[in-house]
C-alpha cells in the first residue's frame, strides 16, 4: 500500500493546471471566427481595414490550437473527468463546440492550405453528425427534468446547421445534398428546442445569473439559419428574410440580460457562449444588407458588428486575465 501512494499522488499532477478546463472554452474560437468572417465582409462592404479580420481570424486560429492541445492533455491524463462532463445533462452538449469550430475554421484556412481546410471540415462535419446522433439518443432514451433544459442544449442543433456554411469555399462537387442534411436537421430540432425553452423559462425558476448570457444562443438558430439556407439554395426568399426579421427581434430582447451582468456576476468562462451568436447576427445582418441595399440596414449590421465586437473583446481580456492569474477553477 505504501508503494501504490506515490502513484495515487502523481496520477492528479499532470493534468492539476488543465482539469478545470471546460469543453465549453471551445466557444471562444467560435466567436472570434465568427466575427473574423463579420470584419470580412464589413471589408467587403465599407472598405473597413481588412488587417482587422485577418488579426481576429489569425487569434482564432491560435485559439484553436492551444485549447485543442490543452484538452487533449487534460484528456490523456483525466479521461474520466472529460467521461463526466459529457455525461452531464447539460454540459455534455457543449461537446459540439470544438467540432462546430472545425466547421468554422476553412473559412479561415481555405487561403493558406484547402487540404488542411478540408480536413478541418470532413472532421467536424463526420462528428458533429456523430455527436448529434448522440445527443438525440440521449435526449429520447434519459429523463429529464423540465429544469435541466438550457440554451446549451441547442449547441447539437447549431452544429448540424453549421454544416453548410464553409462547403463554398472547399471547391468540392457533390456537395449539395451534405448541404441540405445539415439544414434540414438543424432547423428540424430547432423549432421544438426553441418551444421547449421557452417554456422552461416562462414557468421555471430563472437561470443563475453567470448563465445569463447562454440566452443569446437562442439567437443562433436563426442568425445561422439564414446563412445556411441561402448558402445552400442560393437565394434570399421570403423564408431566409423571415429568419433575418426573428432574429433581429429578439437580439434586443436578449442583449438586456448582459448589460445589468457584470453587477450581479463575476465574469466567467460560460460567458463565451454569447460571443457565436453575437457574431452569427453580425455576419447575417451584413449579409442581408448587402442583399436589401438598405443605408438603414447597413447601420443596423455596423451597430451589431460594433457590439459584438465590444462583447467579444470583454471576454477576451477577462479570460486571459484570469488564467494568467491562476483563477481558471474560478472561471469555470
Amino acid at each position: 500500500m505504501q508503494a501504490a501512494r506515490p502513484a495515487a499522488a502523481a496520477a492528479p499532477a499532470v493534468p492539476a493546471t488543465l482539469s478545470y478546463l471546460p469543453v465549453g472554452l471551445f466557444g471562444a474560437v467560435m466567436g472570434l471566427t465568427g466575427l473574423a468572417l463579420a470584419w470580412r465582409l464589413a471589408y467587403q462592404a465599407f472598405g473597413v481595414p481588412a488587417a482587422i479580420g485577418q488579426a481576429i481570424g489569425a487569434l482564432a486560429i491560435g485559439t484553436f490550437a492551444v485549447l485543442a492541445i490543452a484538452y487533449g492533455i487534460k484528456a490523456a491524463a483525466g479521461w474520466s473527468t472529460v467521461r463526466a462532463e459529457f455525461s452531464h445533462p447539460v454540459g455534455g452538449n457543449l461537446f459540439g463546440t470544438p467540432l462546430i469550430s472545425l466547421l468554422l475554421l476553412p473559412f479561415l484556412l481555405a487561403d493558406v492550405s484547402l487540404g488542411l481546410a478540408r480536413l478541418a471540415w470532413v472532421l467536424g462535419a463526420v462528428g458533429m453528425t456523430v455527436f448529434a446522433w448522440a445527443i438525440v439518443t440521449r435526449w429520447l432514451s434519459v429523463r429529464h427534468t423540465p429544469a435541466q433544459v438550457a440554451p446549451a442544449w441547442i449547441v447539437p442543433v447549431v452544429g448540424m446547421l453549421d454544416i453548410p456554411l464553409a462547403a463554398p469555399v472547399l471547391r468540392w462537387d457533390g456537395l449539395h445534398g451534405v448541404m441540405v442534411f445539415g439544414l434540414a436537421v438543424g432547423l428540424f430540432f430547432a423549432l421544438p428546442l426553441l418551444a421547449m425553452l421557452l417554456s422552461r423559462l416562462i414557468t421555471e425558476d430563472p437561470l443563475a445569473p453567470a448563465l445569463q448570457p447562454s440566452l443569446l444562443i437562442l439567437l443562433a438558430p436563426f442568425a445561422v439559419g439564414y446563412s445556411a439556407y441561402t448558402t445552400t439554395f442560393g437565394r434570399v426568399d421570403a423564408f431566409a428574410q423571415g429568419l433575418v426579421m426573428v432574429n433581429l427581434f429578439l437580439l434586443p430582447v436578449l442583449l438586456a440580460r448582459l448589460v445589468h451582468l457584470p453587477a450581479c456576476s463575476p465574469f466567467r468562462v460560460a460567458w463565451w457562449a454569447a460571443s457565436f451568436p453575437l457574431a452569427a447576427s453580425a455576419v447575417t445582418a451584413l449579409r442581408y444588407a448587402a442583399v436589401v441595399d438598405s443605408p438603414v440596414m447597413d447601420g443596423i449590421a455596423l451597430l451589431i458588428l460594433g457590439i459584438a465586437t465590444l462583447v467579444i473583446a470583454v471576454f477576451a481580456v477577462q479570460t486571459l486575465a484570469g488564467i494568467v492569474r491562476g483563477r481558471l477553477r474560478e472561471l469555470s
